[in-house]
């Protein structure tokens, strides 16, 4: 590596983040472009509803407070700043953007990205009446507008690595086919978009070094595409391998990343050590991209309700068979078109407090109707406070229904979908799609190393010896898996089959599952379809984004070797 990296710098991983982050990263020490990702799929359902309220609406708010208190400060210290905060309306925050610049008095010039809203083209693209569908762009919109002189930049939905692929593109002067350095930053950027989860936040060994409050992380990115993922010196949490890992893994499938600029092979990249809170990322190997972009599909599924019964001391079972019974007797002349139980035996045997002695039963409820879903299921439980099991309460009082949100993916052309760059002088370029594309395929199964030797095996958690991190796309899981030296690798790519997997988390028993092996990073990565329903606005499950579902698996116990632990 030689020549001066590029500091970028993220703020942001999700609308709702540290609001002091952007301020903590500008005075915390030098940086070159500061970034933030405020957009998943909940957030588009949410930015939609705002549209509905106010056409004018539609981007995070947050930003632009955010920016009002630190702009003048960014510019001070030339630090560009590049943000997916526009939303579903991007060019309304770029106008928004405008009006606080001259009410700062700053000479700041903004530019934006848009095209990637479909909403309008619903009907062509033969999407079934969504709230929104928004494409996810590349990098080289925002290239555009950095090259244009653009001191900030904000888009639409773009890839979450996009808003860091595209400042390295800008700054080393990359060709749309210089491959292996977009796929490491894509690297760099899957590592930083998440914010904290990259410097000790969330992490599996949390209790191996103190974490404290996590500063957020940086990406030292060299011309070649290779980077160190560091932080500002004296802030809080840990940069490691195992923190890297960590977030390469998270809600990824297999050893092909794809982004709409590159795919980015993370079976080939390498970790090392670099120092205190440093560590590199090297030899990614990238691909041409495929000739299609991903599009995020949220549509108003109906109304939901739910209702939590605390279930105390003894006959735990027979109290919420009864409940159950007299509930759904209540409800029979017009059923909601979905109910669904869920007893937690949170109860202890002789506990010592009344919490500890007590389970909770939850029932939800999904309907078209919100009168169904609503008062009707809600005060029909409560109807039944003084005819039902002894020490009936519930956790909450009577409530209305509140909508909810179906998500779903489709995949179009890229060339059908528009791409532009708004500059800062108000002219539009158009981004053209990629000229070379490669269909997605699976990598060949990389051969497994020989087993470790059999020994002594002792009965214990998964945890003890292999990280995990999970997360959600759409109404899939992704759960990554990874150990920290050969031997355990040996262990875990022969034990940890998709078998294994699914009888130690036994609601998977009937989904699909698919196991990805990455040798390079000691991982794998395990793919449940449609364990999430149609995704997280429609909260099929207790952990509706798989966010725990890491977590279960390593407090799963089974025999391990007495070597490894």
């Amino acid at each position: 590596m030689s020549g001066a990296p590029l500091r970028v710098g993220n703020a942001s991983g999700f609308y709702g983040d540290r609001f002091s982050a952007v301020r903590e990263m500008l005075t915390g020490g030098p940086l070159d472009v500061l970034t933030g990702d405020y957009l998943a799929e909940l957030t588009m359902l949410i930015l939609g509803r705002d549209r509905m309220k106010d056409p004018a609406r539609g981007y995070a708010k947050t930003f632009l407070r955010q920016m009002e208190e630190n702009l003048g400060l960014a510019k001070e210290k030339g630090v560009r700043i590049v943000a997916n905060a526009g939303g579903l309306n991007p060019a309304g925050l770029a106008g928004a953007l405008r009006e606080l610049v001259e009410k700062l008095g700053l000479d700041v010039r903004v530019a934006h990205v848009e095209g990637d809203d479909l909403i309008a083209r619903a009907d062509e693209f033969g999407f079934d009446s969504p709230l929104t569908a928004n494409a996810y762009l590349g990098a080289w919109g925002i290239a555009e507008c950095l090259n244009a002189g653009a001191d900030v930049v904000v888009t639409g939905r773009v890839t979450d690595a996009s808003v860091i692929v595209g400042p390295a593109a800008a700054h080393f002067g990359w060709a749309r086919d210089d491959y292996d350095a977009l796929a490491g930053a894509v690297a760099a950027g899957h590592v930083i978009e998440c914010g904290a989860q990259a410097t000790g936040g969330n992490y599996a060994f949390f209790r191996e070094q103190p974490i404290g409050v996590p500063g957020f992380p940086i990406a030292e990115i060299h011309a070649d595409g290779s980077s160190v993922i560091t932080k500002h010196p004296g802030t809080g949490g840990v940069v490691s391998t195992g923190t890297v890992t960590a977030q390469l893994l998270y809600e990824i499938t297999g050893a092909r990343y794809a982004n709409p600029d590159v795919t980015a092979r993370f079976d080939t990249l390498s970790l090392s050590d670099a120092g205190p809170d440093r560590v590199r990322i090297s030899g990614v190997r990238g691909e041409a991209p495929p000739s299609t972009l991903k599009v995020c599909l949220n549509r108003l599924g109906g109304f939901r309700n739910e209702t939590t019964f605390v279930l105390t001391g003894l006959d735990i079972e027979e109290k919420a068979a009864l409940v159950k019974q007299q509930l759904e007797g209540a409800l029979a002349k017009r059923p909601p078109a979905e109910i669904r139980w869920t007893l937690a035996r949170t109860d202890h045997r002789d506990a010592d407090t009344e919490e500890r002695a007590s389970a909770l039963l939850h029932v939800a409820v999904k309907d078209n109707d919100p009168k169904i879903a609503g008062r009707a299921f809600s005060g029909a439980a409560i109807e039944l406070a003084l005819a039902s099991y002894p020490g009936f309460h519930v956790t909450a009082p009577p409530s209305d229904a509140a909508p909810f949100g179906v998500y779903s993916a489709a995949y179009v052309d890229a060339g059908a979908v528009p791409h532009v760059a708004v500059l800062p002088d108000g002219t539009k370029a158009d981004i053209a799609p990629s000229a070379d594309t490669l269909a997605l395929s699976e990598v060949d199964e990389p051969e497994l190393p020989e087993p470790l030797s059999a020994g002594k095996v002792r009965r214990a958690p998964l945890g003890l010896v292999a990280g995990a991190r999970s997360g959600d796309k759409g109404g899939n899981a992704n759960l990554g898996v990874w150990v920290r030296s050969e031997e355990a690798w040996r262990w875990l790519v022969h034990r940890l089959t998709v078998a294994e997997f699914r009888r130690l988390l036994p609601e998977t028993e009937r989904m699909p599952v698919t196991r990805h092996l990455l040798p390079n990073l000691w991982a794998m990565n395990f793919v449940v379809e449609g364990i999430l329903g149609d995704g997280v606005a429609s909260q099929a499950r207790f952990d509706p984004q798989a966010k725990a579902l890491g977590e279960w698996l390593r407090a799963r116990e089974l025999d391990i070797p007495e070597a490894l632990l």
